[in-house]
């Protein structure tokens, strides 16, 4: 019955979609449907449930570790120190919530039973493209004993800034945390914002997850859910820059700043920061999103026409931000 219904939804799904161009025959759709179809098979397992002691409220996630590491939502575990997890099958285990990247909405847990574990494969969501397939699951209004995880069928919509992806799958309240796969069963998303009319929906990367991995298992916690610009916690360099033809110009590195006590100066122009290019102030804030104040970055500028390479020490963006009102 599972199979069956599976096949149905798939079915129907890429036969209204098949002016896309990524399904073209019939041959196609049955391809489509057995990919799906072993999506399911192999990933409902570690698709779980995660319940919070403390509030009582539930949201999704996925092992993607035989030790038990679990990928989940930020706002998920925000404010508990450790989870109840309930598997398809019912049994509950406890986890320990490790870091979180609230600016990307990411975070992670550990399963405290002993294992194996049921696991998914993760790959970077750079790779995707506009229109891909993918497969979303989650435990929507929490748990339910009498069905296993729902499976929504979509596409990839569009891609923004932070790794974040857009998807037509169809996510409720309880999906947050929970994965989005690729059609090769490998974890690729995880269930961010949910949209008003709950088909267009956010979900972070997991290359946005990749380029913070060991300091999230760690237990780092760093960030804000409302948006990193607003963060007054967030790290900055401390200048005041403007984009011109040339590049990023450093208009003003003030007093105590953690870019002038680097050396940087007035008149500097900013070309790589972390090893990566400088091209507007937005994306300097998003260069950001995966560090900490009191962290030492690489920042590559150019001086008199000679490029200089300097460690700078990054502030905190409200102590920079009093301390130059002064």
């Amino acid at each position: 019955m599972k199979r069956c219904f599976v096949s149905f939804f798939v079915a129907l799904t890429a036969f209204a979609r098949a002016e896309v161009g990524q399904v073209g025959s019939l041959a196609d759709l049955r391809s489509l449907e057995t990919q799906v179809t072993s999506v399911v098979e192999s990933c409902t397992d570690c698709t779980i449930s995660l319940v919070s002691p403390q509030s009582g409220a539930s949201g999704s996630g996925v092992i993607v570790s035989s030790e038990g590491l679990i990928l989940t939502a930020a706002h998920v575990i925000e404010g508990s120190r450790e989870m109840t997890v309930i598997f398809p099958s019912g049994r509950q285990e406890k986890a320990k919530v490790l870091g979180a990247n609230y600016n990307r909405d990411a975070a992670m847990a550990q399963l405290l039973g002993e294992g194996p574990w049921p696991f998914a494969k993760v790959a970077p969501s750079d790779s995707l493209e506009v229109a891909d397939y993918v497969v979303a699951m989650g435990h929507p209004k929490g748990y339910d004993p009498t069905r296993r995880p729902p499976v929504r069928f979509g596409r990839i919509m569009a891609k923004g800034e932070l790794d974040f992806m857009t998807t037509d799958c169809t996510l409720i309240g309880g999906d947050s945390g929970g994965p989005l796969f690729d059609l090769e069963g490998r974890v690729v998303g995880i269930h961010s914002n949910i949209g008003s009319d709950r088909q267009v929906n956010n979900h972070a990367g997991l290359s946005g997850f990749q380029k913070c991995w060991k300091k999230l298992r760690a237990g780092d916690s760093w960030g804000s859910l409302v948006g990193s610009q607003r963060d007054p916690n967030r790290p900055v360099l401390g200048v005041i820059l403007e984009k011109t033809a040339e590049g990023m110009l450093v208009k003003e590195a003030p007093d105590g700043s953690p870019a002038l006590e680097a050396g940087i100066v007035a008149g500097d122009l900013i070309i790589e920061v972390a090893s990566r290019k400088v091209v507007d102030p937005e994306n300097l804030v998003n260069l950001f999103v995966d560090f900490e104040p009191g962290e030492k970055v690489a920042v590559v500028i150019l001086r008199e026409g000679q490029e200089q390479k300097l460690s700078v020490t990054l502030g905190r963006l409200s102590e920079v931000y009093r301390s130059y009102r002064r």
